[in-house]
């Protein structure tokens, strides 16, 4: 089994709202033959607490626009690690050095990676980013 077209679909737009945020390390993994509770993590993260929300803020923004609502938020307040259960797609924003420490992605290494066609402009963004820093 692996993860529904509109699993991914919704991912994509989440990483591509993530992207126009300047996220870095956008990640998306098909975790649906691990777990029953959802389709795909999307993992992204940033450099400031104050862009971790502004990266949730413009994901939820463009969810919202396709009628797509959060079940759950978790962490907002923190902006250290916000996830975003939409059901099938959970979203993980963490800070940078959060992401380095819990590693989900070494979690969850044996897992499909999704194609979330995002094209060579996010890394240019996060290159832009990590420069400004």
């Amino acid at each position: 089994m692996t993860a529904s077209e509109s699993s991914i679909a919704t991912a994509r737009v989440a990483a591509h709202a993530a992207a126009e945020k300047i996220a870095q390390d956008i990640v998306a993994l098909d975790v649906s033959e691990r777990l029953a509770l959802a389709d795909v993590f999307l993992i992204a993260s940033a450099p400031s607490e104050r862009q971790v929300n502004a990266i949730v803020d413009g994901i939820e923004e463009e969810l919202g626009k396709q009628d797509i609502r959060p079940v759950r938020r978790e962490g907002r307040s923190g902006g250290r690690w916000v996830l975003l259960d939409y059901s099938d797609v959970v979203i993980h924003v963490q800070h940078e050095e959060d992401r380095v420490f819990y590693a989900l992605e070494r979690l969850w290494k044996d897992c499909p990676v999704v194609d979330l066609q995002l094209g060579d402009d996010t890394s240019a963004k996060a290159a832009v980013s990590s420069e400004a820093e």
